[in-house]
């Protein structure tokens, strides 16, 4: 029994005490083994049907429930965090090992969680664990923006918390299952996933944080905090209209920054919201073969995205930095990043037999079939936008384009390891969908190689190719700059600041003003009153000791006097 119910987050956070105790090889294999053993036990023990639950008092935290959704994303969390792992070993850094691992293990918490009090407290543990992947960098830079990252998951569990206790004030339930928008706490519990999943006007702490991470942090960062919300979404809002216009305006508006982006991991950054714009539009969408494509693109999605970063992270590792206008020439060097950087730019543009395509398909199919067509638009666009900016600038302007004279070392043995099983997944679920469309949780009858979606994708991906080339060769592409490109992070990053300065400044000059009129009219009050025949007469005159004595003396009997009188 113990082996069918062992909370999935267990084996994770008992490695992440361990390491912190450990150094060398005995690290390196505890992490290793904690998301070996665990993936291996929850393929082979755990069905689809346990609830494990925990009593607290009078309450019961459902700390493991499993169905096919739960268990599709605990599987690719797994995956992913043996590779990440695997990529990560070279470091002599147990922060971030410690970091990594909880993070991960808050991830498959919040996963299996039953009830809404249980996802809140590892959707906390996920934001608190993953800030140390920020400061690992030890900058100013990365100090400044991991606060701001956390300001916002802290935040969104805030939310969470406030609006699962307003939705059991309605339904009398904190189950976390389908949630809705039928009162006010589902619509604060969306806001709080939104969040997560990077909403338009809500995705900044993304684009900060993320490229100001560590070399290896990033792609780490890529794999957990938007997925969980992604798997959240899916469980608790499946079919939610409002879902399909906001997930149709994330695939868009990143495409234009991510254009004008030098830092190539911002760009890979903007690219990830426009990926989960994918996701969230099919979550809206809510039929069974909408929802599929969702967990099919998020599993394909970990995978290729994890390994761009992984890419650019083994780009900064040997240089220094990921600045376009700075780089290339780099496949000299380091030709094996080279080769495993473009599968994965293969993979997010959905070139057929790579994975990206084997799941994207699903979405824009249903999308079709449910007759969106101005959404459909919209998604193709952004398509061809991906292509441009993943799938075209990152390794073009990485490894190609001019030469920068740069010849680093290649990878890290353990880092191109890492990247090449990643790599390897991309194609294999690219050539055999079927095994992964096995595993998801609706029922579908779907195959995407036929001859109208291979051809209409090779054509999208042609005229978007030569797109690119034709604006690098007429000079319309936007230059490669060493900029600070601002979104919607300008209000908080520019405008309030300079609003609160311009408060302060009136505020000063108000004080100012004031002070120099109350000033001037005592001034000349003091000078009228100097030139009057009592100032010049009377007091201005010297006063015998004895008549001061004499008036004193009167004043206090008329004061006695009239306090007789009161008195009586």
């Amino acid at each position: 029994m113990w082996m069918t119910e062992l909370p999935p987050f267990i084996p994770f956070f008992l490695a992440a005490a361990l390491a912190l105790f450990t150094r060398g090889h005995l690290q390196s294999a505890i992490m290793l083994a904690a998301p070996l053993l665990g993936g291996l036990h929850l393929w082979l023990y755990v069905p689809a049907d346990i609830v494990y639950s925990l009593p607290i008092l009078e309450y019961q935290l459902i700390l493991m429930r499993t169905d096919q959704l739960s268990l599709v994303f605990g599987y690719i969390f797994h995956i992913a965090a043996f590779v990440l792992v695997v990529y990560t070993l070279h470091l002599k850094d147990t922060l971030q090992h410690v970091a990594g691992l909880v993070y991960a293990g808050s991830a498959m918490g919040a996963t299996f969680a039953g009830d809404l009090i249980t996802l809140f407290i590892f959707w906390e543990l996920l934001a608190v664990s993953s800030v140390f992947l920020i400061w690992a960098n030890r900058t100013t830079e990365a100090t400044q923006a991991g606060i701001r990252y956390l300001v916002y998951q802290v935040l969104s569990g805030v939310l969470l918390l406030a609006g699962a206790l307003i939705h059991h004030h309605y339904t009398g339930s904190l189950a976390f299952d389908f949630i809705g928008l039928n009162n006010p706490g589902g619509w604060l519990i969306l806001l709080a996933f939104g969040i997560k999943c990077a909403f338009p006007f809500l995705h900044t702490w993304l684009t900060d944080a993320y490229p100001a991470s560590t070399h290896t942090g990033a792609a780490v960062l890529s794999v957990f905090t938007t997925k969980v919300a992604i798997y959240a979404l899916a469980r608790g809002y499946p079919g939610t209209d409002i879902l399909i216009y906001i997930g149709a305006i994330m695939t868009c508006f990143p495409i234009f920054y991510a254009v004008l982006e030098n830092d190539l991991r911002r760009v890979l950054s903007y690219s990830l919201i426009n990926q989960l714009g994918f996701m969230v539009c099919a979550i809206g969408i809510g039929t069974a073969l909408s929802l599929n494509g969702a967990v099919a693109h998020a599993f394909a999605h970990i995978l290729y995205k994890s390994l761009l970063f992984m890419s650019m992270g083994a780009v900064m590792y040997r240089v220094g930095h990921v600045y376009a206008s700075d780089l290339g020439g780099l496949y000299k060097s380091m030709p094996k990043t080279t080769a495993l950087c473009i599968i994965g730019a293969a993979s997010i543009s959905a070139v057929p037999l790579f994975s990206g395509f084997v799941a994207k398909s699903l979405v824009m199919t249903e999308l079709l079939q449910q007759g969106q067509i101005v959404v459909w638009l919209m998604l193709l666009f952004a398509s061809a936008g991906v292509l441009h900016h993943a799938g075209i600038k990152v390794p073009f302007f990485a490894f190609y384009a001019h030469d920068s004279g740069l010849r680093p070392k290649e990878a890290p043995v353990n880092m191109l390891i890492g990247m090449f099983i990643t790599a390897v997944l991309c194609i294999a679920i690219g050539v055999q969908p079927q095994y992964l469309y096995s595993i998801l949780p609706w029922e579908m009858d779907y195959w995407p190689y036929d001859v109208t979606h291979v051809l209409a994708q090779l054509q999208l991906l042609m005229f978007a190719a030569l797109a690119f080339v034709w604006m690098e060769i007429k000079g319309y592409a936007p230059p490669e700059l060493h900029s600070v490109n601002l979104d919607a992070e300008w209000f908080y990053r520019r405008l309030v600041p300079a609003g609160v300065q311009r408060s302060v400044n009136f505020l000063h000059m108000a004080k100012v003003s004031t002070l120099t009129m109350l000033t001037g009219n005592i001034q000349r009050m003091q000078n009228k009153f100097g030139r009057s025949p009592v100032a010049r007469y009377h007091l201005s005159e010297s006063w015998p000791t004895g008549s001061m004595v004499f008036w004193i003396s009167i004043i206090l009997v008329v004061y006695l006097l009239l306090d007789i009188v009161f008195y009586k």
